[in-house]
């Protein structure tokens, strides 16, 4: 991540912190759920019955958000699905870096291969990518 965007992140944190919450409830479900940037949605996730048949349901940022569902879907192997649902962050697009990094994975550096996003970079492992490139499917359910 460069020096401004840094700033500007942690800038953003104060003036506007948003969260980091997310619900999980049936180990034994193969569908995670990603709201995105909506919060009313994930509540409405959170409080409604339809937990009882997701394994999780949680937010997105572009890049630790992403490195967090690779780690948390190769912990539990047993997620195939991620619905994507609700309304993208405007300016960071990680929506998009999500579904590129499906596609085409990361370079040599971790930067995700053709993701318009300000700061695509990755710290999980390219093993990690892999298993989710080859074993997740992303159903587009954006708006």
């Amino acid at each position: 991540m460069n020096s401004l965007g840094e700033i500007i992140g942690e800038l953003c944190k104060v003036v506007l912190p948003i969260p980091e919450e997310f619900y999980h409830d049936n180990s034994d479900s193969t569908i995670a759920v990603c709201t995105l940037s909506s919060i009313d949605l994930l509540k409405i996730f959170a409080n409604s019955e339809i937990l009882n048949d997701i394994a999780i349901a949680g937010r997105l940022s572009e890049n630790k958000g992403i490195d967090s569902i690779i780690e948390y879907i190769n912990k539990n192997q047993k997620i195939n699905t991620i619905i994507v649902c609700g309304k993208e962050v405007c300016g960071h697009k990680s929506v998009h870096s999500l579904f590129q990094l499906h596609k085409n994975g990361v370079d040599k550096n971790n930067r995700i291969i053709n993701s318009s996003s300000p700061d695509p970079y990755l710290t999980v492992s390219k093993s990690n990518i892999t298993y989710f490139q080859n074993n997740i499917t992303l159903v587009n359910l954006i708006n």
